[in-house]
């Protein structure tokens, strides 16, 4: 069983594929609410490349690494990766006109209850549509 959050992005698909791969970037907008961040990137995106993301509360008081494996990409409209506990997600960028529908598709932690998981990640991509299309307004 998957999870799939989605959002609709007011943007055109490269610059949603730009924001949501660059590092100066990723750091800008990869948390749930204002008392999360992520303090560091790498993101070497290629198949076969890694990503690891370090996401703490800004109290320090929790924290995680969020990493794996590209497993595919298609530039401009897929990312398929393994995280480091062998889950398999997506993220799939789907042109309409200069906008985009960003879909993420991934295998739920087994501890943590999937309707925990799916808002976390829907708010994550929430802010990430408020980060690019803030950019774009400016």
């Amino acid at each position: 069983m998957m999870i799939t959050v989605k959002t609709f992005i007011d943007v055109p698909k490269e610059k949603a594929w730009e924001f949501w791969t660059l590092p100066e970037h990723i750091v800008k907008w990869n948390h749930p609410s204002e008392d999360w961040h992520t303090v560091a990137v790498e993101n070497d995106l290629r198949i076969g490349g890694k990503f690891k993301y370090v996401m703490k509360t800004k109290d320090e008081s929790q924290g995680f690494d969020f990493e794996g494996v590209y497993t595919d990409v298609k530039i401009f409209s897929l990312i398929e990766y393994k995280l480091s506990d062998n889950r398999t997600g997506s993220i799939h960028f789907n042109e309409n006109n200069d906008s985009v529908m960003l879909i993420e598709m991934f295998e739920p932690e087994g501890a943590i209850p999937e309707n925990i998981q799916r808002q976390w990640c829907q708010a994550v991509i929430d802010n990430f549509k408020s980060y690019v299309e803030a950019d774009e307004n400016n």
